[in-house]
């Protein structure tokens, strides 16, 4: 689809159940009618990587996930040759020249990308290291890669390209400069609501109120993981299966597993007290 302004971008994302803020939804535009890629950091559950899936889905093309971690390297994030293919092939009496061809060649995330239209998502770029900065790096500057065997592949259409970091650690300046850059905060009340809406039109408005005001408290409290979005929409649908309109304590007690997923912060909060978490 043709997205032509911020207002485009903001509209086709909405189809696609997410709601962007307008700040958001002009960083998006802006990467697409640049050819930037965007580099989004933010705390855990704030929507980052369920951008570049709703971004895939409103431009109707694939989404390629490259998910990084600790010790990834070139050959899992690129390609990688079909050894036992190729030693059948071998056996067969192909020539050692024909089994280098690409049908021998197992496309990793970022060379799927540059072979077809996507939304190529880098998520959690702050768990790898240094040297994988610096490779991707170069892939992201020329939309192509060698293959010393074949040549060159280049990317006739660049994707368009995501990266997500909850700043672990911080990222190179060289990739930031590379990206437009923009930071996710946790949504406002009202865009929050809204979000539920969507997600769970079921829900009905005094249970929507009470989970969100009741999830915006446990973000002010020092727990080892806050809830985002998502525990939002999961302790709404977890309420909505047991069928209550509202909440009170004894059912916030059996549910806070949908919304907190450490024993530390579920110790926490009750010993805080629910009737507290549940008020106004």
């Amino acid at each position: 689809m043709r997205v032509l302004t911020p207002e485009d971008m903001a509209s086709a994302l909405d189809r696609v159940g997410y709601l962007a803020d307008e700040g958001l939804s002009t960083a998006a535009y802006l990467a697409v009618r640049m050819g930037r890629p965007l580099f989004c950091e933010g705390e855990p559950g704030t929507g980052k990587t369920a951008l570049a899936s709703a971004l895939a889905s409103a431009l109707d093309v694939e989404l390629v996930r490259l998910q990084c971690y600790e010790g990834i390297d070139a050959t899992q994030a690129l390609y990688e040759w079909d050894f036992p293919r190729q030693l059948l092939e071998l056996r067969a009496g192909t020539s050692v020249e024909s089994i280098y061809s690409r049908r021998f060649l197992l496309a990793r995330p970022l060379l799927r990308a540059l072979e077809s239209p996507c939304v190529l998502l880098i998520d959690e770029i702050d768990r790898a290291d240094d040297e994988f900065e610096a490779f991707l790096l170069e892939i992201l500057s020329e939309n192509a890669v060698t293959v010393p065997e074949l040549g060159e592949i280049r990317a006739a259409v660049p994707p368009l390209v995501v990266l997500t970091s909850n700043r672990t650690r911080e990222v190179h300046d060289a990739l930031k400069r590379r990206c437009l850059y923009h930071w996710l905060d946790h949504p406002s009340l009202d865009r929050e609501l809204a979000i539920l809406r969507k997600r769970l039109p079921e829900v009905g408005e005094r249970l929507a109120i009470q989970v969100v005001n009741a999830v915006r408290r446990l973000r002010e409290m020092e727990l080892l993981k806050p809830p985002g979005v998502a525990e939002t929409i999961d302790w709404a649908a977890a309420l909505i299966a047991l069928g209550r309109e509202s909440v009170d304590v004894a059912t916030a007690a059996l549910t806070l597993g949908a919304v907190l997923k450490y024993r530390e912060d579920t110790d926490r909060v009750v010993a805080a007290g629910l009737d507290a978490l549940l008020a106004g």
